[in-house]
């Protein structure tokens, strides 16, 4: 027995096309599409109608590339291997006024998208002027130059509602987007929508933008807990096995470093064949497993095993759910367990058999 990952790939295409929403799409895909297998996302993105990715990574930007010739991939990440950059016709981001004038004359012939900085502060131009400065630069360039095909930022505070920092990166992002663009500047891509943002402008892209950029929807998990589970669905299963029941008395402790003390005699504890090992975090080991179509508390968690505490019904052999459709990464996201990103980023595929089925 072997604890598995499983992702069900007609919920996982159906998933996309409801988020789609026949808007114009960016499927994010960093992080090897969130570890459900970048060559599998891209392959069902483009099934259901996305032609269009952006990640971080330049390796997996050209991965793309010979996944899907005809997309348009936008890399994230401001990286130093132009030559790759063009031979792969990827675009990038200008992240900087400094990052410009100390390459600009290597950027001869990338598309560039414009970065606003706005309030995350991860990367991007700081201002307005900023970004006036370089476009006035570019301008007068009569050498080979980049392309200025796109500007973007990203609302860092679109899943918190009860501040009012979406409200002001948002008005600060549209007010630097309509000055340029009554100025009369032109980019074939704008971009700025994540998940949250997305949803909360009820599943439509804003108004002078090309794309919505679009992450954690895609992969099954709302942005944020007022959603309604029925608008995005969770393709993804992991489970385990029962690979003995255990009956342990009042006052026995259990797993390491007295993580479990038996409060009652003919406690049984389903030994499980899954751990942190594999990716299971300790906070989420603080909630339940499924067996059987029941709840049952998780009592302690080991690098290769769990101990949940169960009743006559679950003998050897029956499957232990730690994620599916009805306890959901998103239920554990809204519980304190971390982030959806993070709770996918743990799972550890060199130890649990993935399959897509």
């Amino acid at each position: 027995m072997t604890a598995t990952w499983s992702v069900n790939t007609d919920i996982f295409q159906q998933n996309a096309v409801k988020v789609k929403n026949n808007q114009p799409i960016m499927a994010v895909v960093k992080n090897n599409a969130y570890h459900y297998g970048l060559a599998f996302a891209v392959d069902q993105f483009l099934q259901a109608g996305i032609t269009t990715f952006s990640t971080t990574s330049l390796r997996e930007a050209i991965q793309i590339r010979q996944l899907a010739p005809d997309a348009t991939i936008f890399l994230m990440n401001a990286v130093y291997d132009f030559d790759a950059i063009r031979d792969n016709d990827i675009q990038m981001t200008l992240p900087s006024l400094s990052y410009y004038y100390e390459n600009k004359h290597h950027l001869a012939g990338i598309r560039v998208h414009l970065e606003f900085e706005n309030l995350l502060h991860r990367s991007g131009f700081k201002t307005l002027a900023e970004i006036k400065e370089v476009l006035t630069d570019h301008s007068k360039n009569s050498e080979p130059k980049m392309i200025i095909s796109g500007i973007w930022t990203h609302f860092g505070y679109a899943d918190e509602f009860d501040v009012p920092d979406y409200d002001i990166e948002r008005k600060q992002w549209l007010n630097v987007l309509n000055t340029l663009l009554d100025e009369g500047h032109h980019f074939d891509m704008i971009h700025a929508q994540n998940s949250a943002s997305f949803y909360r402008e009820g599943q439509v892209v804003l108004p002078y933008h090309t794309h919505a950029r679009v992450g954690i929807a895609l992969y099954g998990s709302r942005p944020y807990s007022s959603l309604n589970e029925d608008d995005i669905i969770q393709s993804l299963k992991v489970k385990a096995n029962v690979i003995q029941v255990r009956e342990v008395q009042q006052g026995d402790y259990c797993g390491y470093s007295f993580a479990f003390e038996a409060t009652r005699n003919h406690t049984k504890l389903a030994v499980v064949d899954i751990g942190y090992g594999d990716g299971i975090l300790r906070s989420r080991a603080q909630h339940e497993a499924i067996i059987n179509n029941k709840r049952y508390p998780i009592r302690a968690l080991m690098m290769s095993h769990m101990f949940v505490e169960v009743d006559d019904s679950v003998q050897a052999q029956d499957e232990v759910i730690l994620y599916n459709n009805y306890m959901r990464i998103d239920e554990f996201t809204f519980k304190g367990v971390g982030a959806n990103s993070e709770q996918l980023s743990a799972m550890n595929h060199d130890s649990l058999q993935k399959e897509y089925c």
